[in-house]
């Protein structure tokens, strides 16, 4: 007599949440992922906090995420899934493929990262090596990070724009960054500017969590003043 108990885990689908912003962008993929053999659509999120929520409840094998969202972004989200302690594997799924937006992605907890205009069977395969814990790269990603390897890094910022941000981080006013440096305000701005231009940023808030994810800054043991 044959025994059949371990046919229904074989053929159990993978269970996929899709989080993306765009009502036809989540339409497509729901109808693209729903059709192809081994599938299933749990749910879908147009934001990175409905994304998070979605996975506790719904505990999906793989999460479609992409990063531009209004709210809580991708990156954030994945941030918040990994402390979480969500098993569901985070296979990026966007339009950008600057080391801005990879590396971070990826430090954060990302199996994969793919991106939108990547071929159907491309996006298939991807899925499926990300519910198996595979780790999952677009070509043109992959390229950028050997290189990022291969390449020793340049100084992206000098010495006084490294100063001046960690005053910065500290919770210095420009102000009171310009008296510890002995140097003027509008110097300190001057400086602010070229780091926010360097860094791809609008802001201060912005400029120091860039420098963290790229680990420009480190946080502060207890010991440090």
């Amino acid at each position: 007599m044959t025994d059949h108990t371990a046919e229904p885990a074989a053929k159990t689908p993978i269970r996929l949440l899709i989080a993306d912003d765009h009502p036809v962008v989540r339409d497509g993929l729901s109808s693209m992922f729903a059709s192809a053999p081994g599938f299933e659509v749990l749910g879908e999120a147009a934001d990175g906090a409905t994304a998070v929520r979605l996975a506790q409840e719904l505990r999906p094998d793989v999460i479609l995420m992409d990063l531009r969202m209004p709210g809580m972004d991708g990156l954030t989200a994945i941030t918040e899934l990994t402390r979480l302690g969500v098993t569901a594997r985070v296979l990026v799924l966007t339009t950008y493929d600057t080391d801005s937006h990879v590396l971070p992605a990826i430090e954060a907890g990302a199996t994969g990262y793919l991106l939108k205009d990547s071929p159907r069977e491309d996006l298939l395969r991807g899925a499926r090596a990300a519910a198996k814990g595979e780790s999952v790269l677009s070509p043109s990603v992959a390229a950028r990070l050997m290189n990022r390897i291969r390449t020793p890094a340049p100084q992206l910022l000098s010495q006084r724009e490294l100063e001046i941000l960690e005053l910065v981080a500290a919770g210095n006013t420009n102000r009171e960054a310009a008296t510890r440096l002995f140097i003027t305000e509008a110097t300190i701005k001057s400086h602010l500017l070229n780091i926010y231009a360097k860094l791809g940023v609008n802001d201060r808030a912005a400029a120091v969590t860039e420098a963290f994810n790229r680990r420009l800054l480190l946080p502060r043991t207890p010991e440090q003043p």
